[in-house]
């Protein structure tokens, strides 16, 4: 889904409503074919700070490469000598030996010949950039994810050659948001000690002593003294940037509070109490604040994980740490209830989680039940019809159309003693191939046994074991694939146990609950599964758990 933030269409022909300053935020951070770029998430902030300060701010979040070109496009439109100009790009880059390009969301593995059609030149970027000289800014910024590309490029941004009066500043994508959101909106302080301390890269147009905000500019004035004030030496000033590079790359409460306490009159004092009072006054912040007081250990954190995979937010994982992932999972559930997607829980938003997970339980117990009263219903119909006859052709028939049916272990065990019976009773000759047959147990070793005796007594046994073998080849991959998920769950033997008395309380019949999947807990298994509407793997993965720990409670101190 793409979504449109900021001004509309018929704004762009309305050029007098513009302010002299502008900017272009683009934050790509959900893409088709690529890992998200989880800092892109904080252009919105950087956004706002930008139109606090008096910019007036064409935004966007994850655009695909046609609307990427029109946003540059209106740029363009709206574009003078005399501006100030922010240029602020949050997501995936492709580069060559000769350009890069911003890629839209919708990029799909594009090489050398195609990457123009689903990037944005970031030559053209510079070259509108290069209309506000003196005044431009361009942040590019980005995270080491996987990026699929072809022949001809590679992920990240290439050297670029940068206009006269342009200033090109690059480096992790939370950084370059963090520092368009605070420096880039003070008076008074220069871009080179906007920069000091950081791990930014910059490159360009980049004066010692004038700022890129004018003091005569819109908005408040906060103004950093001069550092030929301080009296530092060499050593004292190259320890205060090292403190304020530190604090300004964490972007946090603490991490500014702290460079405060070692230098209340430092020179990024004035840049630290601005970045305080901007985040203390973030709804962002305030809701992490408000998720930190909780103090959530971390089966309380394993236990809303579950919650919200179980209402269909995947945290990737119930570990019980909330990474980008679960963050994300955390936003996807507030948007669905028309909340503020902050990815942060409150102890009123854990109280709605919870109850609603549990109605969520209940319901999908509830459809569980009923699904299997059905199935056993129509399992137990054949059975009559069939294998109940005790005849090999109808447990043939049962076991075909039921192989983990009620029923397919005593229709296993009456065919094998048919089975034993023709062995005893056929010639020694044809039960010699039979036993070679049964011995090598492949469609080839059958098929031999077939071609000598295509009259013999274990014919049908034999095209069963073939269609058996057929199929067990065809679903190989899957199944190692639905193996390999399981194993990468880590479930220790006390989780085994209980999910096979789990299974038992339900009626799916595991045998022995000992923690150890046998053949009889794989059809229970995939009898659970098949309940559930979900893929009848006979191997777990995190929704089939999930399904069948559901209704943990957390509880929160009295």
């Amino acid at each position: 889904m793409r979504i449109w933030v900021g001004i509309a269409a018929v704004v762009v022909m309305a050029l007098p409503a513009w302010s002299a300053d502008r900017a272009l935020v683009i934050g790509n951070q959900n893409y088709a074919n690529a890992s998200p770029v989880y800092g892109a998430s904080a252009a919105g902030r950087a956004a706002a700070a930008l139109r606090s300060a008096g910019f007036s701010v064409l935004d966007g979040n994850d655009l695909i490469a046609g609307d990427l070109r029109q946003r540059l496009s209106d740029l363009w439109q709206v574009a003078g000598p005399r501006d100030r100009l922010v240029i602020l790009l949050l997501g995936h880059f492709a580069k060559s030996t000769g350009n890069s390009w911003f890629l839209g969301t919708d990029a799909s593995t594009p090489d050398l010949a195609t990457v123009g059609g689903v990037g944005l030149d970031l030559a053209t970027v510079l070259a509108v950039a290069a209309q506000a000289p003196g005044g431009a800014v361009v942040l590019l910024g980005t995270e080491d994810r996987r990026l699929p590309l072809e022949k001809g490029l590679t992920a990240g941004i290439g050297p670029l050659d940068v206009p006269q009066g342009v200033v090109l500043i690059r480096g992790d994508a939370r950084e370059v948001a963090q520092f368009a959101s605070v420096s880039l909106t003070l008076k008074g302080e220069s871009l080179a000690d906007m920069l000091a301390g950081s791990s930014l890269v910059a490159t360009g147009f980049l004066p010692a002593t004038v700022p890129f905000r004018a003091d005569t500019a819109s908005g408040p004035v906060v103004t950093a003294p001069p550092p030929v004030s301080t009296g530092q030496s060499t050593a004292e000033r190259a320890a205060e940037d090292t403190a304020w590079g530190l604090a300004n790359r964490a972007g946090s409460i603490s991490g500014y509070e702290a460079y405060l306490t070692k230098y209340p009159a430092g020179r990024f004092a004035a840049l630290a109490r601005s970045a305080l009072e901007r985040l203390r006054n973030d709804p962002q912040v305030r809701a992490q604040m408000a998720e930190d007081a909780l103090g959530l250990n971390r089966d309380q954190r394993r236990t809303v994980q579950r919650q919200l995979s179980l209402l269909g937010f995947d945290p990737h994982g119930i570990d019980g740490l909330f990474g980008p992932a679960s963050r994300t999972a955390i936003s996807g559930w507030q948007r669905s209830l028309g909340l503020p997607a902050t990815g942060y829980l409150s102890r009123d938003l854990l109280t709605r989680l919870t109850a609603q997970a549990d109605r969520r339980a209940a319901e999908l117990e509830a459809e569980a039940a009923a699904r299997k009263a059905a199935q056993d219903r129509q399992d137990r119909l054949y059975w009559d019809q069939s294998g109940a006859q005790g005849d090999e052709p109808g447990l043939r028939a049962y076991l075909k159309r039921f192989p983990d049916g009620l029923f397919a272990e005593i229709a296993a065990d009456r065919l094998a003693v048919y089975e034993d019976r023709r062995r005893t009773e056929t010639a020694a000759q044809e039960r010699a191939a039979w036993d070679r047959a049964v011995t090598a147990n492949t469609a080839q070793s059958y098929r031999d046994y077939l071609a000598q005796f295509p009259s013999g007594v274990f014919v049908d046994e034999a095209s069963a074991r073939i269609e058996a073998l057929q199929a067990e080849s065809r679903d190989g991959a899957d199944r190692a694939r639905a193996e390999a998920t399981e194993n990468a769950l880590g479930l220790p033997a006390l989780a085994r146990s209980l999910i096979e008395k789990r299974l038992e309380a339900l009626g799916f019949n595991p045998g022995e609950t000992d923690g150890v999947f046998d053949n009889r807990t794989r059809r229970a298994i995939r009898r659970f599964q098949t309940s559930r509407n979900q893929p009848a793997t006979g191997y777990l993965d995190q929704a089939a758990v999930v399904a069948l720990l559901a209704g943990g409670i957390i509880k929160f101190g009295n």
